[in-house]
């Protein structure tokens, strides 16, 4: 199935929109009911095998990200990737990978025109 780039690009937007909002309901209701402590929000990442190994899946997942925002960039053919890189440490990846792509694909777009 192909996307064409307007609709791709908008698709993106829109996964960075919700990728913000979904884990933020989450981190909320959380902070909520425990408070705002780091440890005890650590503590609940890995109080169960199952979310201990999505938190892990996870932490991998940015830092293969972040390797590859960087050398992308490096090469001359990313965007800058510390606003990403800030977009996974506060949001999230789910947030930040959607953001880096909708970024790159206007780049893409700017430069095809």
């Amino acid at each position: 199935m192909t996307v064409g780039p307007a609709k791709l690009k908008t698709l993106y937007l829109i996964l960075a929109i919700v990728g913000a909002i979904i884990p933020y309901a989450f981190f909320i209701q959380h902070f909520n009911e425990s408070g705002f402590g780091i440890g005890r929000f650590v503590f609940n990442l890995f109080a169960f095998p199952a979310s201990g190994g999505f938190t892990v899946d996870l932490v991998i997942s940015s830092l293969v990200f972040w390797i590859a925002i960087f050398n992308r960039h490096s090469k001359g053919i990313g965007p800058r990737p510390w606003f990403f890189v800030t977009l996974n440490l506060g949001i999230g990846l789910s947030c930040a990978l959607p953001a880096y792509l909708y970024v790159n694909e206007s780049r893409q777009q700017s430069a095809a025109t």
